[in-house]
């Protein structure tokens, strides 16, 4: 059999999701985690990452950096992709930051939904995001 490696944009949505999921999981385990996907979101969780110490970390899944009011206070960790790099940070810790960076908050996306996406994330926002980086290009 001849492997040929998948091109992301030709998958639908459930499969990059799949895909995501595999990458992140993969990048983790050098770290010392377990990553074991759940079936459904629990309490905003699409995944959690066990440490080998035995720390469990509760994982929102994105395909770009997402903030989102429903994910307050749920104890959450973003997982990410920018620019061909991982990242994984405490979703309020990281709202708080970009909240006070930026002009987010005063968007109609914020404003009317409680959420706000960065299709590419701006220079200003690459510097909050880079202590949680988790791999590289």
């Amino acid at each position: 059999m001849k492997f040929r490696k998948t091109e992301f944009r030709k998958l639908n949505a459930r499969q990059k999701e799949n895909f995501n999921f595999q990458k992140v999981a993969a990048i983790l385990a050098d770290y010392g985690f377990v990553s074991m996907r759940l079936s459904d979101d629990w309490r905003g969780a699409d995944f959690i990452a066990q440490h080998v110490s035995g720390k469990p970390l509760r994982v929102q899944l994105k395909g770009r950096l997402a903030l989102d009011k429903r994910y307050r206070g749920k104890m959450l960790y973003l997982a990410f992709p920018d620019r061909g790099i991982w990242y994984l940070a405490p979703h309020d810790k990281l709202l708080d930051k970009v909240l006070r960076a930026t002009t987010i908050g005063s968007t109609a996306s914020w404003k009317k939904r409680g959420a706000y996406s960065f299709v590419r994330v701006p220079q200003k926002v690459l510097s909050l995001i880079d202590p949680y980086r988790v791999s590289t290009l």
